[in-house]
C-alpha cells in the first residue's frame, strides 16, 4: 500500500504523513520511511547532528498500526493516542536510514485498540513500545 492508498485510510497529510508504504502480513503491519534529511523535525534536532526525535518514531508506529484498524477508520473518524507504555529508545535514527515499523494489535474493545510495535533500521532495533488508541469522531 503506497501513500495514495494510505491517505484514503489515515487522516494525516504532509508534513505529518510519516509512512511511505505499508504491507499487511497476517496480523502484522510493516511500514517503511526513508529519512531524507530535509524533514521539518530534523531542522532543530540537532542542527549539527540530526537525529529523528523519539516522538516522531512513535508517530510512525501509530500510523502503521492504524492500517490494521482500517475497517473502523471510516470517514470522519480519527485515531488518537490514549497511551504509550514501556517505550524504549535503543538506537538513533539518522538521515539516510530506512526505517521499518512493525506493529500488531494485541487486543481491542472498540473504540479502544491496544498495540505493540518496533522501529528498526536494518537489523538494528531502534524503538520498542506498547501503545493504545481510541477511534473517535471528528
Amino acid at each position: 500500500m503506497k501513500k495514495e492508498e494510505l491517505m484514503k485510510i489515515l487522516p494525516h497529510r504532509e508534513d505529518m504523513l510519516l509512512i511511505e508504504d505499508v504491507e499487511q502480513k497476517e496480523e502484522f503491519a510493516v511500514g517503511h520511511y526513508k529519512v531524507r534529511g530535509d524533514e521539518f523535525f530534523l531542522r532543530g534536532h540537532f542542527p549539527s547532528n540530526p537525529i529523528v526525535p523519539g516522538v516522531i518514531l512513535c508517530e510512525m508506529l501509530a500510523q502503521t498500526a492504524c492500517i490494521l484498524m482500517q475497517d473502523v477508520m471510516t470517514e470522519g473518524k480519527l485515531p488518537v493516542y490514549t497511551g504509550l507504555n514501556n517505550v524504549k529508545f535503543r538506537s538513533r535514527v539518522k538521515p539516510g536510514d530506512t526505517v521499518e515499523t512493525k506493529c500488531h494489535i494485541k487486543r481491542a474493545k472498540h473504540p479502544f485498540y491496544f498495540a505493540e510495535g518496533t522501529v528498526s533500521v536494518g537489523d538494528r532495533l531502534c524503538v520498542s513500545a506498547e501503545f493504545s488508541f481510541a477511534i473517535v469522531g471528528e
